[in-house]
């Protein structure tokens, strides 16, 4: 039995966004796809749901967004498995618990707009803590396509990453037929600085090199059908990666602790200009 992709909608452009990315990697799975509502709340009045309904600005409800995101879904990819539920809970409590029973969790960064745009960030963040399985937070201006358009890799951060990481990033790559980033950030301490003119060129090609063995080390089970790129890059991981992701499809992280993410997971998620896919890692 496969499990489904689970994304999560509110009626905004960010959310209706997000049932498109879903879509394309349910179909690239071969997974069943469940678009979820969960709110405090039963109604909504906006423009974006309106126009997907065909109809002028009014007052909505969960069914109405529900029919609204599967309909685009089933267009989308019209052999698709598309099945809705509303639930009336907190958003990010409602797709947290689906999540035990799914293989990914898909959700817009932000929300309808003003104060809201906020709180679904908030919502992002906290689904991405702690859920049990990988969450994607579709990011950037792209095509909001899975698959296809000017993106042509998948980029994977490599710290102290456990296997899952990796696993589901050369899944990723070998299902879209693009080669795999493998980014590995290093820096010198402060009391060596890169550009000091006694030191240039020693500890800098140590503390690289060092990076570049320990990118080696995680990279030995690399699958021989994914073409894997390494690259070692100084700096902050948390300013390397949203760096790479520039010209990326996908940006592939690892999260340690349940229940809140680090620094760099959550520098990620503020400026990756490609949707972000926050992996649990098994420890």
């Amino acid at each position: 039995m496969y499990l489904p992709l689970v994304v999560g909608v509110d009626g905004s452009e960010s959310s209706l966004r997000a049932v498109d990315w879903a879509a394309d990697e349910a179909d690239l799975h071969e997974v069943p796809l469940l678009v979820l509502f969960g709110a405090l709340w039963e109604r909504y009045e906006g423009a974006a749901l309106a126009r997907e309904l065909g109809g002028p600005s009014t007052e909505m409800n969960a069914e109405d967004i529900l029919k609204a995101a599967a309909r685009r879904a089933r267009q989308r990819h019209p052999g698709l498995v598309v099945t809705t539920e509303a639930v009336l809970d907190e958003a990010e409590h409602a797709l947290v618990c689906a999540g035990r029973n799914a293989s990914m969790i898909i959700v817009g960064s932000r929300g309808r707009s003003g104060l809201a745009d906020r709180l679904l960030g908030s919502v992002s963040r906290t689904v991405a803590a702690m859920s049990d399985c990988p969450v994607v937070v579709v990011r950037g201006n792209h095509d909001n396509r899975a698959l296809g358009g000017r993106q042509d890799r998948i980029v994977v951060g490599v710290g102290d990453t456990s296997a899952s990481v990796l696993r589901l990033a050369f899944t990723e790559a070998r299902l879209r037929h693009v080669p795999l980033a493998a980014v590995r950030a290093w820096r010198c301490p402060a009391h060596e600085t890169v550009d000091h003119p006694l030191l240039t060129g020693g500890p800098a090609r140590l503390y690289e090199g060092c990076a570049a063995k320990e990118l080696e080390t995680a990279l030995d089970d690399a699958p021989s059908d994914v073409a894997v790129r390494r690259h070692t890059v100084e700096g902050p991981a948390r300013a390397v990666l949203p760096a790479a992701s520039a010209d990326a499809g996908l940006l592939v992280i690892g999260r340690r602790a349940h229940g809140r993410l680090g620094r760099v997971a959550h520098a990620v998620l503020h400026r990756s200009a490609c949707p972000v896919v926050i992996v649990p890692e098994r420890m």
